[in-house]
């Protein structure tokens, strides 16, 4: 298996850092996800009907029922 970070040759057992080669690889898959350069494709949600819906949980509406 190669490291999906710089190509290298590495094993999959006895590999703490698989699928890298190194924990420098790890990282910098870390940091490319945290900086946002791997994007995961979903549906954008126009921006004016993000927050119209407001589901209400069971918590408000127990908060609603009358007590006994």
């Amino acid at each position: 298996m190669k490291c999906p970070i710089c190509g290298k040759p590495t094993s999959w057992k006895d590999n703490s850092f698989r699928p890298f080669c190194s924990e420098r690889c790890k990282l910098l898959d870390f940091g490319a996800w945290a900086n946002e350069e791997y994007k995961v494709p979903a549906d954008e949600v126009p921006e004016s009907e993000e927050f119209t819906q407001h589901p209400t949980t069971s918590i408000e509406n127990e908060h609603e029922r009358p007590g006994p």
